[in-house]
């Protein structure tokens, strides 16, 4: 049998190399939604992974190395889970809706296992550095998608011309912040309800009267959406 090329060989490494970084990676994000991005450690992970201390330390160089890699998965995920499956809903209140629905869904999952962009923020908001950098920067990356939905469904005449478009993005995010405080901490079984409830408020107030989903209520002079 002839000897596998040498191109071959060198082109296994680096993929190996790729897999071997992923499966690290996805050990770390797992441990950090329980104890914390500050858990992390070279150690706790070469031993959750079964690796040498050296064998996870050639991969990052450092542990905030490792902690930035877990931010950048975990927003990569997010992305996936939350915002790109809403690009595929109409513009205007059906996508912001979408938004609010896949966040909802997301945040469930995670009552349990934890939020990182919260325990994060908690851990980082006073530690100036590449970590809180990478955190802030993530965050406002989906803060700006949110606060751009609300923007296009002014624009698409779903919300009245008066309508503020950085309160209803700001009372949005808050309605989320307060869910996992009431859910995670408080265990409160009406949070998920009260968060849907919150959030058809704020359409309520700030949606025009022939906004698709929103229908006016003969009883009462406040708007009210439909699902």
């Amino acid at each position: 049998m002839s000897p596998r090329p040498a191109s071959a060989k060198t082109a296994r490494a680096p993929q190996k190399g790729q897999q071997t970084k992923a499966v690290i990676i996805d050990a770390a994000l797992n441990l950090a939604a329980q104890i914390g991005l500050e858990g992390l450690s070279i150690g706790a992970i070469a031993e959750v992974t079964q690796m040498s201390k050296s064998g996870v330390f050639a991969h990052f160089g450092s542990r905030e190395e490792l902690q930035i890699s877990v931010v950048r998965e975990y927003h990569a995920r997010f992305e996936q889970e939350v915002f790109y499956p809403a690009l595929e809903a109409p513009r205007g209140l059906p996508r912001l809706r979408a938004l609010f629905a896949n966040w909802m869904k997301r945040t469930s999952a995670e009552i349990d296992s934890g939020c990182i962009y919260i325990s994060g923020a908690v851990e980082f908001d006073d530690r100036p550095g590449p970590v809180r950098d990478a955190l802030a920067d993530s965050v406002n990356t989906w803060l700006a998608a949110m606060y751009r939905a609300v923007v296009q469904a002014k624009a698409e005449g779903h919300l009245r011309e008066d309508a503020d478009e950085k309160q209803i993005a700001f009372e949005i995010h808050a309605l989320i912040l307060a869910l996992h405080y009431e859910a995670r901490f408080l265990r409160s079984p009406e949070s998920l309800a009260r968060a849907n409830a919150g959030f058809d408020n704020i359409l309520a107030r700030s949606a025009s009267p022939d906004a698709p989903g929103v229908v006016a209520d003969p009883t009462d002079r406040r708007l009210k959406t439909v699902r």
